[in-house]
């Protein structure tokens, strides 16, 4: 089973993932971008701005999202997959900033991950206070200095996303307490 884990910066998402290796050990934990060496090189790319064609930046998503799917999801399709974002925040973000439409988006991911959806999703939402505070008590990457109302359009972006794929879904409140959220998880990928 192939579950994402999507959610704005500093939503949580990577703290359950990682508590989540004692409760599934046999589960392959992933990422978006960086699940792979080309990952990790593209990852760096993206967080420094380096490009200044928004479309050479969807494709690179792309090129990793491909390159990731071939390497890491694909051959492990038979085991619990959990992975630290994927389609749901690239659609999310590049339709946002870079007014690219859900279709031609959708079109170009399917093509990435031939036309393997995930199972489901757990999007993690924070609210505005939230977010405020948890990014007050961090240096921001370029992404996050966009600001917080940028960051929340995303995070609708996200919701609108996972409704319309209509893949099997949790929403989680990220300001419960990592247990309440843990149990919240667990039960999920278990059901």
């Amino acid at each position: 089973m192939y579950i994402l884990f999507e959610g704005i910066d500093t939503c949580g998402k990577s703290t359950q993932i990682e508590l989540l290796k004692e409760i599934f050990p046999d589960a392959i934990m992933t990422q978006e971008p960086g699940g792979t060496a080309f990952g990790q090189k593209a990852r760096e790319i993206l967080l420094r701005s380096e490009l200044k064609s928004k479309r050479a930046e969807v494709l690179l998503f792309l090129a990793d999202r491909a390159e990731h799917y071939k390497q890491v999801i694909e051959p492990n399709l038979h085991k619990l997959i959990l992975s630290d974002r994927g389609l749901v925040s690239g659609m999310a973000y590049a339709m946002n900033r870079d007014k690219f439409s859900f279709m031609e988006l959708l079109e170009m991911n399917r093509f990435a991950l031939e036309n393997k959806m995930p199972d489901k999703v757990i999007l993690f939402e924070m609210d505005i206070i939230t977010l405020d505070r948890r990014l007050s008590q961090k240096g921001l990457d370029e992404i996050e200095k966009r600001g917080l109302k940028y960051l929340l359009e995303v995070q609708q972006n996200m919701k609108d996303i996972i409704m319309k794929l209509g893949i099997e879904r949790l929403y989680i409140n990220a300001s419960k307490s990592i247990e309440e959220i843990q149990k919240e998880v667990v039960n999920f990928i278990r059901s």
